[in-house]
């Protein structure tokens, strides 16, 4: 019988038992990378790849059971964020470079995973660890100063923790379809072998059961069959070829998640997962948790270090935010508060306006690729035209996702 793990021990990416102290030995990959630099030659091909999976592998901390590994993409928000905040406190010149390039940076990196297909949580845990370090500054520089009373302080802090119970609802389950155990060959003969036309997602085109459907669009990738079918209830359906299985009307497949989901509307790296038909509501109603209370504390904050001007001219005109350190870091997180708060009231306004519209992102991506679509509002919006009811009604059926069946509308009968 093989030994329990030792707090330092751990078994490696390829099954062997391996310990911390050995972190630096037997790195091949890392050897003949460091070789290759040395004498200026090329790297192979997915020797990069093999350099960083081996990396992170090795990142580990002790633990009772065995060593835990670290998520790589965890680290850097907490190490860099503060540094940064910090430098740009320094001078105001500084300052604009730092906030300047901080979403630049942030945007390479979405980019970056984007392309790769990957899921990552360094935008998890920037989003948290900036609410939480923006929170102790708020603390620790402008509460002392005794121009926030304790009902203030008490109000933000409720804000955020309803903002966080939002957020960890949101994080729950999207609203995955169960994976059939033994039903796939069935599945499969449930549509015939043939051309069918359907527009189960909005789009209009021909699919063959099995085929390859079209490039990826929002997290729908290359390699899908799509065969429309018609339900017991006239209700459109199509078929899986991922997962083996058939999905109702407005599901999807989400390539990064690699499971299909009711209703998807996107993968938001923010959470680091689906929306969805089972937590859409909860997204909405942390993003707005969220300007509500940021919206609040950059007001607090200015009050306090540009006393006697209003929330816009105080925000481009602070006289004196410089003259100290303490000044100069609150002013400085709240333009940082102000940029996070700006891009996440876009995100905002797009998902308020597609459920006026009865839209998901993921629809409107589709229908702007197949030209299917009419762009509205100068194309903040995109209405497909297959769900819309008309304002209280695409809202009557919002607040109603996730309800039980006789409570829904029936908007998946076309």
């Amino acid at each position: 019988m093989e030994e329990p793990l030792c707090c330092c021990e751990y078994v490696d990416r390829r099954g062997r038992r391996n310990h911390l102290a050995a972190c630096c030995c037997d790195c091949r990959e890392l050897d003949e990378g460091c070789d290759r630099w040395l004498t200026c030659r090329s790297l192979p091909p997915g020797a990069l790849e093999r350099i960083v999976d081996d990396v992170a592998d090795r990142c580990r901390v002790p633990w009772f059971a065995g060593a835990v590994k670290i998520n790589v993409s965890l680290v850097p928000p907490l190490v860099l964020l503060p540094v940064f905040l910090h430098v740009a406190a320094l001078h105001f010149l500084l300052g604009l470079v730092v906030l300047t390039s901080l979403p630049v940076v942030v945007l390479w990196y979405y980019y970056l995973t984007h392309r790769r297909k990957e899921r990552t949580l360094f935008f998890l845990s920037l989003g948290l660890f900036s609410l939480g370090y923006m929170y102790y500054v708020f603390l620790q520089e402008v509460v002392p100063r005794g121009q926030v009373g304790h009902s203030q302080v008490v109000l933000l802090t409720s804000g955020l923790v309803l903002m966080l119970a939002a957020l960890l609802r949101a994080k729950k389950d999207p609203g995955y379809l169960p994976i059939p155990a033994g039903d796939a060959k069935s599945s499969h003969q449930d549509f015939p072998n043939k051309n069918l036309r359907g527009s189960s997602n909005g789009l209009h085109g021909v699919a063959t059961a099995g085929a390859a459907s079209g490039r990826a669009v929002n997290g729908e990738a290359k390699g899908y069959s799509r065969a429309s079918a018609e339900g017991p209830e006239g209700v459109r359906k199509d078929w899986c070829a991922k997962c083996q299985l058939v999905r109702p009307a407005r599901a999807g497949h989400c390539r990064l998640c690699g499971r299909c989901v009711r209703r998807l509307d996107h993968h938001c790296v923010w959470i680091n997962s689906c929306v969805g038909e089972q937590n859409h509501q909860a997204f909405i109603l942390a993003l707005s948790f969220f300007m509500l209370t940021s919206v609040y504390g950059i007001t607090l904050t200015l009050d306090t270090v540009c006393r006697g001007r209003t929330l816009f001219v105080a925000l481009f005109y602070c006289p004196g935010a410089y003259s100290d350190y303490s000044s100069a870091l609150s002013f400085t997180c709240v333009w940082y508060c102000a940029i996070v708060t700006a891009g996440m009231g876009y995100i905002l306004l797009i998902q308020l306006l597609n459920i006026s519209y009865n839209v998901t992102e993921r629809e409107a991506r589709l229908a702007l690729r197949d030209n299917t679509g009419r762009r509205l509002l100068g194309g903040l919006v995109i209405d497909t035209g297959q769900y819309n009811r008309g304002f209280l009604c695409n809202w009557g059926h919002f607040l109603s996702l996730g309800s039980p069946p006789p409570l829904r509308s029936a908007e998946d009968i076309v």
